[in-house]
């Protein structure tokens, strides 16, 4: 393993949460071969992440799972795919695992200061995609953070959703598959309805949970719609 590498520190702060930075460092990828591996060591505990990034980068994406974390995503691994993919738009990504599942509050924390990060390396503002869990954990993220353009939740659960309604105006855009036993995609619907404009449902007719019946087509959404967020935002 090659010797870490170290960044200066940063901080984040909202008027509820506090999280900082002092140190990262570098190595092979947690998970697969794609992307670099880093470790955001906070004063809060240490964040395991990946990092995809892209030349020249001007923007970012976080990318979050579900109550167990991980790096995968749904959509048979739909997260490295897009991450990879994005870079030619000059997309750099940040696939993050919680420090502790399961704990909204923590893992949002997790987010804010995956932001932070980002715009230490100069890509912002950045897009927040959650699937389940991750769904309420970017929505909550995305209204404590002022550098967040736009939100993802993908099958997302309603408890600790209910922030949805103080996005605005930053777009929302909420997925959910009509064949999902786990979460009901009336849930994705009750978090649509909560939200204000601009917003955007996708319904997927025979996806499940994973949306991995639906993956190609939601693939081909997020190509489109995160890059065309950041240019609503004003960005290049």
């Amino acid at each position: 393993m090659p010797e870490p590498s170290h960044h200066e520190p940063s901080h984040t702060h909202t008027q509820a949460f506090s999280i900082g930075i002092h140190d990262v460092r570098t190595g092979p990828p947690h998970e697969g071969a794609q992307g670099e591996g880093l470790l955001l060591c906070t004063d809060r505990g240490d964040i395991q992440a990946i990092l995809h990034q892209a030349p020249e980068a001007q923007h970012g994406v976080i990318w979050v799972c579900g109550a167990r974390g991980g790096f995968g995503g749904p959509g048979h691994g739909i997260y490295t795919r897009l991450a990879e993919g994005l870079r030619r738009d000059r997309i750099s990504s940040l696939r993050i695992n919680y420090r502790h599942p399961n704990v909204l509050p923590e893992c949002a924390l997790d987010v804010m200061a995956g932001v932070t990060y980002l715009q230490h390396c100069h890509a912002q503002p950045v897009i927040l995609v959650g699937h389940s869990f991750g769904g309420a954990v970017v929505i909550a993220a995305g209204v404590l953070h002022d550098r967040v353009a736009g939100v993802v939740a993908l099958a997302p659960q309603t408890y600790g959703a209910h922030l949805a309604g103080q996005l605005a105006p930053r777009p929302l855009l909420v997925v959910h598959g009509k064949a999902d036993t786990r979460l009901p995609y009336t849930c994705g619907v009750q978090i649509y309805d909560w939200a204000q404009e601009p917003k955007q449902l996708v319904l997927y007719e025979d996806a499940e949970h994973r949306l991995d019946e639906c993956a190609t087509a939601l693939e081909q959404l997020l190509t489109q719609w995160i890059p065309a967020t950041f240019r609503s935002a004003g960005t290049p």
